[in-house]
C-alpha cells in the first residue's frame, strides 16, 4: 500500500521490541511494514518471531567475531537491506556497533532504542548501571545511530522512576514496557519526516 514505510530490523536477542513494532502495525498505529529481519545470532528468537510472522529472516555473517561487526559484514547487510527496499533500519537489541558502510547507505535512517535516558548510562546493562548508581529516575531513549556508542541525536524519551526496592531485573522489566510503546511512536515520527522531505 502507498505510504507504508519499509522497515528493516536488526536484532541479537528475543525480538520483543520487534514484536511491539509488529503489534503497532497490526493495530493500525504505525503505517509501516517490516520487509527484512536480520540477526547476528543464528538461534536468536527474533528470527523465529520473524519466520512465524511470515517475514524474511536472515543470519548476519560476522566472520566468527563475537562482538566486532566487520566492514565487509556491514557492507553485505547494507546491500541486503537496500535490495529489500528498506527505508528505515531499526536496531532492536542489536549488540554490535554500527559504523560505515551501513551509516553511509542509510544516513539518518538508522534508529536504536536504549534502556536509559541518554546521555546517561550508555552501553551495556544500562538498567543495572542506574540501580548501581543510586539513580532515582531512568527510562528509555529512541535515537538516531551515529558512529559512537549511543551518542546519536535523540528522537523520543520515556521516563521510568527507579523505586527504592528496585533491582536491575525489576527496573529493566518496567523500562521494557515503556520501550514497547515508545519505539513505534518514534518510528512513526521519523517516517512522517522522511516522507515530507
Amino acid at each position: 500500500m502507498a505510504g507504508k514505510i519499509k522497515l528493516g530490523v536488526l536484532g541479537s536477542g528475543s525480538g520483543s521490541n520487534m514484536q511491539a513494532i509488529m503489534d503497532a502495525i497490526d493495530a493500525g498505529e504505525l503505517n509501516a511494514e517490516i520487509v527484512l529481519v536480520m540477526s547476528d545470532f543464528p538461534d536468536a528468537y527474533i528470527l523465529e518471531r520473524a519466520r512465524k510472522a511470515g517475514l524474511p529472516a536472515e543470519v548476519i555473517d560476522c566472520g566468527g567475531y563475537k562482538t566486532k561487526f566487520p566492514d565487509e559484514s556491514q557492507a553485505a547487510v547494507a546491500a541486503k537491506l537496500k535490495d529489500a527496499g528498506v527505508e528505515i533500519v531499526c536496531l532492536a537489541g542489536f549488540m554490535r556497533l554500527v559504523k560505515q558502510p551501513l551509516l553511509e547507505v542509510f544516513p539518518d535512517r538508522i534508529l536504536n532504542i536504549h534502556p536509559s535516558l541518554l546521555p546517561a548510562y550508555p552501553g551495556l546493562m544500562a538498567w543495572k548501571q542506574a540501580v548501581d548508581d543510586g539513580a532515582t529516575e531512568s527510562g528509555c531513549t529512541v535515537h538516531h545511530v551515529d558512529a559512537g556508542m549511543d551518542t546519536g541525536p535523540i528522537i523520543l524519551q520515556a521516563k521510568v522512576p527507579v523505586l527504592p526496592d528496585d533491582d536491575a531485573a525489576s527496573l529493566h522489566a518496567r523500562i521494557q514496557i515503556q520501550e514497547h510503546s515508545l519505539y513505534p511512536r518514534a518510528i512513526s515520527k521519523i517516517a512522517k519526516t522522511a516522507t515530507e522531505k
